[in-house]
């Protein structure tokens, strides 16, 4: 297949949304597809080797406000356009829903291309953190308007499917997601690493990965580890991580490292050294940091929804705590911090919970998926007749 991916994000940007991607058209590249990738520009953003498997080509972007590290697409529709009737693909997938993303799905349908799109974040919802609610309604209207204008819309859960459904998003589709189980192992775990955060043996370390932005429920996060900390002295906190709100934490927590940003390949040691994950954020479409964190040999604890709820069976795989309720999440933590034999069977429940979700697996789903949009698009169906998804997510 020729396949065109647009996105707004991408490696080496380091979130969900471009890690997933990256492995995707990677293995769809390895797997014999030729793929091409549309980005924006990165400006003098930070620069990779280029990739084996597929192509990228860039587009107009600018700096996302607050998020310098990251840029968003501006509409290129005539531009995509021009490219793709050089250069036809078979099929045309959108990974965002910024002004790239929806003018590509304007472009695709306006040649006859076959579209499809992924659901990755709750913008939506992430409204009430940033003291705007009244947006929710029109970032709700803008999302469900792109989603619903393409042939399927993937989603990483049931869970997210079901609620989106109900929210009026059509033609839903299951995306799970894969963990990289050599990347991320118990093996890599660094006694150095550990001794640069003054952390003996046996002393708990626990963890966060991930952007530093208000949606991420920061105040319970620090909240759980102060309950933690008052209850085990040992306890050191590490926050892998860049964001708007770097600052204001590290400021506020003098007591906690702010390790900042590493790449892929080094982030997979610092979660090897730790002991304990700690997740708050309710906001997640997924949380790759979750199955990350448990293929690296982590006790976790997070609320039971997304990743959590697909992979951690509660007191085997970690410790889950009903979503609304904060101080549910605080007895976890404390628990982790007083108990190191829990903590120790956690961490071997862990890795396996998650040693069977290969992303070769995944991949392949979403290739034959794709695969029978385009088929459905040489084949329309009978007069009425809506076309079937497949292992559905809603």
């Amino acid at each position: 297949m020729k396949l065109a991916f647009v996105t707004e994000t991408f490696p080496p940007e380091v979130n969900g949304v471009a890690m997933t991607f990256g492995v995707i058209a990677r293995e769809l590249g390895r797997r014999g597809h030729e793929v091409t990738v549309y980005r924006p520009s990165r400006g003098r953003g930070p620069a990779r080797a280029a990739p084996i498997a597929f192509r990228e080509e860039e587009m107009p972007g600018w700096p996302v406000p607050g998020y310098p590290e990251l840029r968003f697409g501006l509409p290129s529709g005539r531009g995509l356009r021009a490219r793709w009737r050089a250069r036809r693909p078979d099929l045309v997938h959108v990974v965002t829903e910024g002004p790239l993303g929806a003018s590509a799905v304007s472009a695709a349908r306006s040649l006859g291309l076959p579209v499809t799109s992924s659901f990755h974040t709750n913008f939506h919802s992430y409204a009430r953190h940033y003291h705007c609610g009244w947006l929710r309604p029109l970032a709700l209207g803008w999302l469900r308007r792109v989603h619903n204008r393409t042939r399927r819309t993937f989603v990483p859960t049931a869970e997210l499917g079901a609620e989106l459904a109900q929210l009026g998003f059509r033609n839903l589709l299951l995306l799970s997601r894969g963990v990289d189980t050599a990347q991320f192992q118990p093996d890599r775990r660094s006694a150095a690493l550990r001794a640069s955060w003054q952390a003996g043996p046996t002393d708990p370390v626990v963890l966060h990965v991930g952007r530093l932005a208000a949606e991420k429920n920061y105040p319970l996060l620090f909240r759980v580890y102060a309950a933690m900390r008052a209850a085990n002295p040992k306890c050191r906190f590490v926050v892998a991580g860049e964001g708007p709100l770097r600052d204001r934490l590290q400021r506020a927590h003098p007591d906690c490292i702010f390790a900042g940003f590493f790449s892929r390949d080094e982030i997979g040691r610092y979660y090897a050294s730790a002991d304990i994950y700690l997740h708050a954020s309710t906001t997640e479409t997924f949380g790759n940091v979750l199955t990350e964190a448990m293929a690296s040999g982590l006790a976790v604890a997070g609320f039971d929804y997304a990743a959590a709820r697909q992979f951690v069976r509660h007191e085997e795989s970690g410790l889950v705590a009903p979503c609304g309720q904060p101080d549910a999440l605080i007895a976890a933590g404390v628990r982790l911090a007083t108990n190191p034999e829990l903590v120790q069977r956690l961490r071997r429940g862990a890795r396996a919970a998650v040693e069977a979700q290969a992303w070769e697996k995944v991949v392949v789903h979403f290739e034959t998926d794709l695969a029978r949009v385009i088929e459905e698009m040489r084949v329309p169906p009978l007069s009425g007749e809506a076309p079937a998804p497949s292992h559905a997510a809603a």
